[in-house]
């Protein structure tokens, strides 16, 4: 486990949001429990309830967390506690009006995590009602894009991580065995090599595979499959992500090998394509196009990318209309993918961060096509 960040640096990043916040003519932030809140103090409350647990950050004014009294202990214990101010509320009081002068103007401009309940929301509305609310993925995107050297450094092991569960899982067998027994083997072994969350283990088999958000099922998998495997968590607080597809069999069609070399093509043009200033979306339209000049444009059906950090999928996400532009530290995904209804399909994935000249790999396994027992 590497050490907790310090609460020098997590009065660094409130500093920064608030500084963000202010450029983009917003009067405040309300942060709600979820991935804006760890990132931005480390307090992971014991549990999401009714009761409202808000960080607010707003310009001149010292961070506040607004937490049930009876969780404040929990609070407290948090290794960015000591970089805000405390306040508690107790059940029978009103924790909005509590909270609405802690932020500042009442006809302000406020921006509110995504993750924040319905309920909460509309409960400063009630408190403030001139003031105005918006989502923070689409007011503060970078709030949490833009990673520092030891969050990079935990992403880079996160990826290892990975790239070693996909070693192993080569070694296992395929034929004759559903796809939840190989992905619960993918599981057990991202635990092994260190991770404490698993968030995903897909395995697509033959015509499963065809689809981006099959997971696994009870599918038996058989020679001559092709089998998308995608899957990924924490470590150390920072995700993973990798996707490589792999063949039961050594006797390959030439139509899988010719797909997956499409694939292969597709996101190494995108890989190279990454530099400072870039926009987003034109990662996704190098991939796009190298996959639609072979002739297999409509069986792309997703995005190119997302971003990764505390959650596995964050912004800044890599599709057309996103025209955010890349800077370094960012980090993200790039994963483009073919899939042929009823048959099979293809995707190949590595997290990939923005350097000051290009871009680095985060997983570094082959990307050929692998054959399995």
């Amino acid at each position: 486990m590497s050490r907790p960040f310090t609460s020098e640096q997590y009065a660094a990043r409130m500093a920064q949001a608030v500084e963000a916040a202010t450029a983009a003519g917003l009067a405040g932030l309300v942060i709600a429990p979820g991935p804006d809140l760890v990132h931005l103090c480390g307090y992971r409350p014991p549990a999401a309830t009714e009761r409202l647990t808000a960080l607010v950050l707003a310009p001149g004014r010292e961070p506040a967390l607004v937490v049930p009294r009876l969780e404040r202990p929990d609070a407290a214990a948090a290794p960015g506690a000591s970089a805000l101010r405390m306040v508690d509320w107790v059940d029978g009081t009103d924790p909005y009006a509590l909270t609405a002068p802690l932020l500042g103007p009442a006809d302000g401009r406020y921006g509110i995590s995504d993750a924040a309940w319905a309920m909460h929301l509309l409960g400063l509305q009630q408190a403030l009602p001139g003031a105005a609310f918006g989502s923070l993925t689409g007011l503060l995107p970078m709030l949490r894009g833009v990673k520092d050297a030891e969050e990079l450094a935990r992403l880079a092991a996160a990826g290892a991580a990975a790239d070693a569960t996909y070693q192993e899982i080569l070694k296992v067998p395929f034929a004759g065995r559903r796809e939840r027994e190989v992905a619960a083997d993918l599981a057990a072994l991202l635990r092994a090599h260190g991770h404490e969350q698993v968030d995903f283990t897909v395995v697509g088999s033959g015509p499963n595979g065809a689809n981006p958000h099959h997971e696994a099922g009870e599918r038996t998998i058989e020679a001559g499959d092709t089998v998308v495997l995608d899957f990924g968590g924490l470590k150390d607080g920072y995700g993973s992500d990798t996707t490589r597809t792999v063949h039961v069999g050594p006797s390959v069609p030439d139509e899988v090998r010719e797909v997956h070399e499409v694939v292969r093509r597709a996101q190494q043009a995108a890989f190279e394509a990454v530099r400072p200033g870039v926009a987003c979306q034109e990662i996704d339209r190098v991939a796009r196009r190298v996959i639609t000049e072979a002739g297999y444009g409509e069986y792309f059906i997703h995005r190119t990318g997302h971003g990764i950090g505390t959650t596995t999928h964050e912004p800044p996400y890599l599709i057309e209309g996103e025209e955010l532009p890349l800077v370094p530290g960012m980090c993200f995904s790039i994963e483009p993918g073919i899939y042929l209804p009823g048959r099979f399909g293809v995707r190949i994935e590595d997290i990939v961060t923005v350097t000051g000249t290009g871009g680095e790999r985060f997983n570094t396994t082959s990307r050929e096509l692998a054959t399995v027992a």
